[in-house]
């Protein structure tokens, strides 16, 4: 399979949802699929690395499938308020480098 840009994925998500009359959920209701979706990734991270077991009656699913659901919420959302998340990610790479540069030890500074 070929690799997609931030730009493709938004893209594609964009083509699959415009194919219905609802079209994107509003800005609260898509801020809340985040919350529930966070709260499907949480237990699944919970039951393989905390002290809370899956029931044997519960569906099995992966850290991977909860991350792609995120993922998709999270396109829909930024497709939503027409935000470019290539260039949102940028920014926000740009303040980490700058504003956060001397805030964590580099693996170089270890080792000297």
């Amino acid at each position: 399979m070929q690799e997609k840009t931030m730009k493709q994925l938004q893209q594609e998500v964009d083509e699959y949802i415009s194919q219905f009359k609802e079209g994107y959920f509003s800005p609260l209701a898509m801020l809340a699929r985040l919350t529930e979706e966070l709260g499907e990734l949480a237990r699944e991270v919970n039951h393989y690395y905390g002290e809370k077991p899956k029931k044997q009656t519960e569906k099995e699913k992966t850290i991977e499938e909860e991350l792609g659901d995120l993922l998709f919420v999270l396109i829909c959302f930024a497709n939503s308020l027409h935000i470019d998340l290539q260039q949102a990610h940028d920014m926000v790479m740009e303040k980490f480098r700058t504003r956060d540069k001397n805030r964590w030890t580099r693996k170089e500074e270890e080792e000297a």
